[in-house]
């Protein structure tokens, strides 16, 4: 037991004396090269310096106050929180807020969702685009009677008509304002309400309009409660075609007959939509990660079969009013980046990050650490040189001042610069430099033996 004991204790001792003897040989030699890794901690300073920072933990997005805008924010939300950044949803009045906030560069909210139509005006430099995500029609929705031929309405003077076009500065109520120039009808009456969604379905069926215009999504409850409300019919746009020749951002979606109800066959004729585009826009400063996180957000979303898109047509570049940024480029051309299909989003975004961070740190570090050893090697020649000096100024000032009284202290003086060597760290980093050294050193220390080679008369 006693042997076992003091095995033991022999063993921990040499763990011991040989972590502490790494630790020392570490410590000097970090003594040694301090400048080098002073100039590389410096080089890594700069490159972290002017690095794209780690994407925050938390972003504002702005939908709107209701309808499939924020029921579309809702979905990206919850795909943010998995993978631990936090979305915001900021309700707003409609597009046209959500483009002024990511347009004053002071603002926080840097995400919006944004109507096609709404989008091409002055001012709009920082904006960018990550493509359409998703098709938001203009539907016409009118009461029983309200029209004699429901297919024409915009063929005829529906001045007299009492119509519900959206509050003013609200995608609705800019689109009803565009179809109605697009047609020659004055915009300019008092039969013309600017009401919100919400309250036009309302007024639409208690009969206090005739005719109520939204540009919203199939799945919206404003729209949904229009379709299953036997009383209220929809408009079918006959000329869309030529609409999505004139207008750049419309294009033309059909309702197939019985396409609401196959059981009662609603509706029981085919009819032609005009849709814009629900257009993810940010400020250009979003940074790229995200950006990525959203696109990756609208594919898994919005990339789904609906309505009127069909599996895989989300998101795209559908409306170029905003264009689009270097990240969704990217994305469209060569779709989603190797790491974030295999590594959770934070990982892929740190060794991206990384990556991007150490290779150019390892062209700027590798010729530094390539020449430690020579640096190492040149400190120790140094020293080495610096004893030499020392020793050529010793040689001639006995040449020319020998007194043999002073050979005693002669040699001490000489055999300091030995005892320097031997103890220097160019005994170990250029042991022949060393010897050559003691060779020149033990040289002299014999001459002065030989008194007259350091002392002649001056014949």
């Amino acid at each position: 037991m006693a042997s076992f004991k003091e095995d033991f204790t022999e063993h921990i001792s040499a763990v011991y004396q040989t972590l502490s003897d790494e630790l020392k040989s570490w410590f000097e030699f970090l003594r040694e090269i301090w400048p080098l890794l002073v100039l590389l901690l410096a080089g890594l300073s700069i490159l972290i310096w002017f690095a794209k920072p780690a994407p925050p933990k938390k972003v504002m997005m702005a939908t709107g106050a209701g309808g499939s805008y924020n029921i579309l924010g809702e979905k990206y939300q919850a795909y943010f929180k998995k993978k631990g950044i936090d979305l915001e949803l900021v309700r707003t009045n409609g597009s046209d807020e959500n483009l002024q906030h990511l347009i004053d560069r002071k603002d926080p909210i840097q995400i919006a969702l944004v109507q096609g139509g709404m989008i091409a005006r002055e001012g709009l430099s920082g904006v960018q685009s990550l493509g359409s995500v998703d098709y938001e029609p203009v539907w016409l929705f009118y009461r029983n009677k309200a029209f004699d031929n429901a297919s024409h309405i915009l063929d005829r003077d529906i001045i007299k008509l009492k119509i519900g076009i959206g509050p003013v500065g609200s995608g609705t109520h800019t689109q009803a304002i565009n179809i109605l120039k697009l047609n020659n009808l004055s915009s300019d009456t008092p039969n013309l309400i600017p009401l919100s969604n919400h309250d036009g379905v309302k007024a639409l069926q208690r009969g206090e309009l005739d005719a109520l215009l939204l540009v919203d999504g199939f799945t919206s409850v404003n729209v949904q409660t229009l379709i299953k409300d036997p009383t209220i019919h929809l408009t079918s746009f006959n000329r869309a075609d030529a609409y999505t020749r004139l207008v750049p951002y419309f294009e033309e979606v059909m309702v197939p007959m019985g396409g609401f109800d196959l059981g009662i066959n609603d509706p029981d004729h085919p009819i032609k939509l005009l849709s814009t585009t629900t257009n993810l826009l940010i400020d250009d400063r979003l940074h790229p990660a995200i950006q990525l996180l959203l696109l990756e957000a609208a594919k898994e979303i919005n990339g789904e079969k609906s309505y009127f898109a069909n599996a895989g047509q989300f998101p795209s570049y559908m409306n170029s009013e905003a264009p689009l940024s270097e990240e969704a480029k990217y994305f469209y051309q060569k779709g989603t980046p190797v790491l974030m299909k295999y590594l959770p989003f934070w990982m892929a975004e740190f060794l991206e990050r990384m990556f991007l961070l150490l290779v150019p740190f390892a062209a700027f570090a590798y010729p530094i650490i390539k020449s430690i050893p020579n640096y190492r090697v040149n400190l120790a020649r140094k020293q080495i040189n610096s004893i030499y000096k020392e020793l050529d100024k010793f040689e001639h000032e006995i040449i020319e001042n020998y007194e043999p009284s002073k050979r005693d202290l002669y040699l001490a003086i000489l055999d300091e610069m030995e005892r320097r060597v031997l103890i220097s760290k160019a005994a170990k980093l250029a042991t022949v430099d060393c010897y050559t050294l003691r060779n020149n050193i033990n040289f002299i220390r014999n001459s002065l033996g030989k008194e007259s080679i350091y002392h002649s008369s001056p014949d």
